[in-house]
């Protein structure tokens, strides 16, 4: 389980989580507890892969320091949409990009940017490191 850093009433979760392959699903299990608990249960699919995919992104890609956790935020957003962030000490930003037919990875942020109409960036945070978010929409 991730650490518990505080919340905002109950429009926002922020876990911590160790830097390791083993935290991709216990985020993911959070997230649809989380999801559960809002109501918002309709967001499921689209939300574990855009969690999995930025969780998997940070453990594989971050370059962080050995002991860094990883933060991850669910944002419930007024209109049902549902913000996610996952923030890391690494300072590579991930970028689109097309993947050629032969390579075995590559294609995980297509599937975020096709999922959510979009909505992901990357941002600067208070410290080191980044965090790349996204917002997922209910179907339509």
């Amino acid at each position: 389980m991730g650490t518990d850093i505080g919340t905002a009433g109950d429009a926002q979760v922020v876990r911590r989580w160790p830097n390791s392959a083993r935290s991709v699903p216990r985020a993911r299990r959070e997230l649809l507890d989380t999801l559960a608990e809002w109501k918002l249960t309709d967001l499921e699919d689209t939300a574990v892969l855009v969690l999995s995919e930025l969780v998997t992104n940070a453990v594989t890609h971050a370059g962080s320091p050995r002991g860094r956790e990883i933060e991850t935020r669910f944002c419930r957003l007024s209109d049902g949409r549902l913000r996610i962030e996952v923030h890391d000490a690494g300072d590579h930003r991930p970028v689109l990009r097309r993947a050629a037919d032969t390579d075995e990875g590559g294609r995980g942020l297509l599937l975020v940017d096709a999922v959510t109409a979009h909505q992901w960036g990357v941002s600067s945070r208070g410290g080191v490191g980044k965090l790349v978010w996204a917002v997922c929409a209910p179907p339509s």
